[in-house]
């Protein structure tokens, strides 16, 4: 992200979210741009004074042009970079809320098929696959793919097949009436189609500790590929057991110089493969039984972090310059409350026979059981790490997304 060469420059501080907010959008859509830290830049704080009137206002972010936005919103980033944020028209077949690989994976099969498709993604189209370093279980690809590469293949593939997409669009509410389903987005749009594939995957798990709301973006991360490269030649710590910490762990040697893997557990819950690399790495302290119960630090940056052995009882502080989480996800679920379409008690959504499996009958589906992925609503279907039984691996996202799409095409027969 400190490359020279970028032609995007954010003026701001460790401590200020909204300058974390903008680098988090612009590393999800994988754009570089160059940092500059006005508490520790003098003449970058003077540019900002300069450029503001004499206000010292932050994220103030420059363009190759010469242009400056000044507390931009994600939308008027994303107008700025050229992103698309509103759709042609107000009526499709099928909006896909959600593009990450089961979103896109349906959608290029539906408009394969003539299906009128949109797209609405709130941040990166390729999900979190395109914050993956490399993906190495993607069948077809023998030497793995760099999840960002894999992420632009699908999304040219889609637009190839003249699907619709939407990002930086966020969906606030999504609701039904007659034969319509309805989708509103933050800017006040709202959006309708004959069905919708809900395909918003999940996002990561936070500890809960005390002060990791305060360092989130200063200190502590959820992305090693997009925040890793910050922290060259400096001692990180990374929390977890699974495969996410075991391998973002491996991915973070590259660029730091030592990695401390706290594990809750007495053993790491990652492939066989992942677990020995992981311990036999030289660069990587693997610490059981271990759990964190504070972060703390100074000036808005992350300094301390409290750490507690969960068998002896012993407390003890190490200094990180950098903490990096992978303790798992949860589903992306929230924008449903007014939908209709349930969701078990972890947040996922049900689909097909888990929601009649007691001899349940659902009114609304007149006499027939929901399809494979359909939700408790009719038209409204899911796929991908959003749904009740999902495994959580791209392939099968994208396997799911084919499947939903065949089993649209079937739904829009009758409707």
């Amino acid at each position: 992200m400190n490359d020279q060469k970028a032609d995007i420059t954010i003026y701001g501080a460790y401590w200020c979210p909204d300058c974390r907010r903008s680098k988090q959008f612009l590393g999800e859509h994988q754009i570089p741009y160059n940092w500059v830290d006005i508490e520790q830049d003098k003449e970058g704080e003077a540019y900002v004074l300069k450029k503001n009137d004499g206000k010292r206002i932050i994220p103030t972010i420059e363009f190759a042009d010469g242009s400056i936005l000044v507390e931009p919103s994600n939308a008027e980033i994303a107008a700025k970079l050229g992103l698309k944020t509103s759709a042609s028209r107000h009526h499709y077949d099928l909006i896909v809320v959600g593009g990450g690989p089961a979103g896109l994976t349906a959608a290029l099969y539906t408009a394969r098929e003539g299906i009128d498709t949109l797209v609405i993604e709130r941040a990166a189209l390729g999900g979190q696959a395109a914050a993956t370093e490399r993906l190495d279980n993607v069948p077809g690809f023998s030497e793995g793919v760099l999840g960002s590469e894999f992420a632009s293949q699908l999304r040219k593939q889609a637009e190839r097949f003249g699907v619709e997409m939407l990002q930086a669009q966020d969906v606030v509410r999504i609701h039904s009436h007659d034969n319509y389903h309805c989708v509103d987005t933050a800017d006040g749009s709202e959006y309708s189609a004959r069905a919708v594939l809900f395909a918003t995957g999940s996002r990561y798990k936070r500890l809960g500790a005390p002060g990791e709301d305060d360092f989130i973006g200063a200190g502590i991360h959820f992305c090693a590929t997009c925040d890793g490269p910050f922290y060259k030649g400096v001692p990180v710590a990374v929390i977890g057991g699974g495969n996410s910490a075991a391998e973002e762990s491996l991915f973070l040697v590259k660029f730091v110089e030592k990695v401390t893997l706290l594990v809750r557990g007495d053993k790491l819950a990652a492939s066989r493969v992942i677990q020995d690399k992981t311990l036999n790495h030289p660069q990587i302290d693997v610490r059981f039984n271990t759990e964190v119960t504070n972060f703390s630090g100074e000036g808005g940056k992350l300094k301390t972090v409290k750490i507690k052995d969960r068998i002896t009882g012993a407390s003890e502080t190490i200094h990180p310059s950098g903490v990096f989480v992978f303790i798992g996800l949860m589903p992306n679920t929230s924008i449903l409350k007014e939908s209709g379409v349930e969701i078990n008690k972890w947040g996922f959504v049900q689909t097909g026979h888990d929601l009649v499996h007691d001899g349940r009958q659902i009114s609304a589906f007149e006499g027939r059981e929901p399809m494979f992925l359909e939700t408790s609503v009719p038209g409204i279907f899911a796929a991908g790490d959003v749904r009740q039984g999902s495994t959580k691996q791209v392939a099968s996202a994208a396997g799911e997304g084919a499947t939903a799409a065949l089993l649209i095409r079937e739904y829009l027969k009758e409707v």
